[in-house]
């Protein structure tokens, strides 16, 4: 039987494969941030959500991991003071 690290290992050999997984690392990063941020700023989902003009349900989403539109992130991450920036030559987020 294999293990999950051996099959993941296996996967991300396949480049399709490889460029998902590291978009959906970046979302879950991103997201555990903003939770965090939030948390350490001692502020409720509903307070930064009400300051970022979104409802209280999106944040949540977006906490979880949940996709949703990059406008949605970026009015949190204003609220909460996060600097997204984004590397010309890799096009990627950096947190």
């Amino acid at each position: 039987m294999k293990t999950f690290k051996t099959h993941l290992k296996e996967e991300l050999k396949n480049e399709q494969f490889k460029d998902m997984f590291e978009e959906e690392k970046k979302l879950i990063e991103l997201s555990l941030k903003i939770h965090k941020v939030r948390e350490q700023s001692g502020l409720s989902q509903s307070e930064v959500a009400k300051n970022a003009h979104i409802t209280q349900q999106q944040l949540s989403k977006i906490e979880n991991g949940i996709n949703c539109n990059i406008v949605t992130f970026l009015k949190v991450c204003k609220t909460l003071d996060i600097d997204i920036s984004l590397n010309k030559k890799k096009r990627r987020i950096t947190i």
